[in-house]
């Protein structure tokens, strides 16, 4: 396998990785652990920050062109942290009932405008939304919902060109694309990116038969998207037409999320989760949780900026 364990501490569940290039550090948050972390590859220290509920993602924030701190979706709302560790301000209150639901997977976006999905706790039902939430130039925040129909929100990515946004329903197995507009936050033309079959019946860990779910994404220069497929022990690369291009075996059974760093922006990070695992699963891939990575030979899209 191409991959070195970037990161030995493991999470229960890593998620919303992104490359700080101001701070050269790696930030993602652990989001049963309620704990944002980030790590300096070069000194080797790993810092933690624990919030009050569950970080579903995270965005760096710049105010007036100047570094300032992180936006973070907590499972009542959008806050605004100034520095790290710093008081949060609500931003945002969530649109659902933070009972049954909770942010998830999110990023901002080319503009600056902060994205995040929801995940339905019961499962039972596509409740689940993806917002945007809008507050440049020192507007008053507005949060809307931008699409539905979901039950596990993820994969949210755009192409190079700013011009297709992507989204997946991960029990749905499905990836879908839009058009979208930046300058207006339009999107029309809804599609299927990539569909894959969905968990066989009595399907156990360890079993043959099932290749995963798509879970986080990130996009490289060419516009290519790298999906890390949750319970498959794969991240696959695909085309701009969702043709896949190649595909690398993970040492976890659930990869989580991809991001690209480095001052090249050619090593490619791999969130992992190891959360609710069973036993034999964890003894086979004992760095399940970790942050694993490897160098690959096209550069991937910087991190955006939430900007306020």
């Amino acid at each position: 396998m191409p991959w070195k364990i970037a990161v030995s501490q493991p999470s229960e569940l890593g998620e919303s990785p992104f490359w700080h290039p101001d701070e050269e550090r790696l930030y993602w948050v652990d989001i049963p652990a309620r704990q944002i972390h980030r790590f300096n590859d070069a000194t080797g220290t790993l810092e933690s920050w624990t919030l009050p509920s569950e970080p579903g993602c995270i965005a760096p924030a710049r105010s007036g062109g100047q570094n300032s701190g992180l936006v973070i979706a907590l499972r009542d709302g959008i806050y605004r942290a100034p520095q790290w560790g710093g008081a949060l301000a609500l931003l945002a209150p969530a649109l659902h009932d933070p009972a049954t639901t909770r942010f998830n997977d999110g990023k901002a976006d080319p503009l600056g405008r902060f994205w995040a999905g929801t995940l339905y706790e019961p499962r039972d039902a596509a409740r689940a939304q993806l917002f945007s939430l809008d507050a440049r130039g020192g507007r008053a925040p507005v949060l809307e919902a931008k699409a539905a129909g979901a039950t596990t929100a993820n994969g949210l990515a755009w192409s190079p060109d700013a011009a297709t946004l992507y989204w997946t329903d991960t029990p749905r197995h499905a990836i879908r694309a839009w058009d979208w507009q930046a300058g207006s936050n339009t999107l029309s033309h809804e599609r299927v990116f990539r569909q894959w079959p969905v968990k066989p019946e009595g399907w156990q860990p360890g079993m043959p038969g099932y290749g995963g779910r798509p879970d986080g994404a990130a996009v490289d220069v060419e516009g290519n998207y790298y999906v890390a497929m949750y319970e498959g022990g794969r991240l696959l690369k695909l085309s701009p037409a969702g043709e896949l291009l190649a595909e690398f075996a993970v040492p976890a059974q659930c990869p989580t999320m991809p991001c690209f760093g480095g001052a090249d922006l050619r090593t490619l990070y791999l969130t992992t989760a190891r959360h609710g695992r069973p036993p034999g699963e964890l003894k086979r891939w004992p760095d399940s949780g970790c942050i694993l990575s490897m160098r690959v030979e096209v550069a991937g899209l910087p991190v955006n900026f939430f900007r306020d």
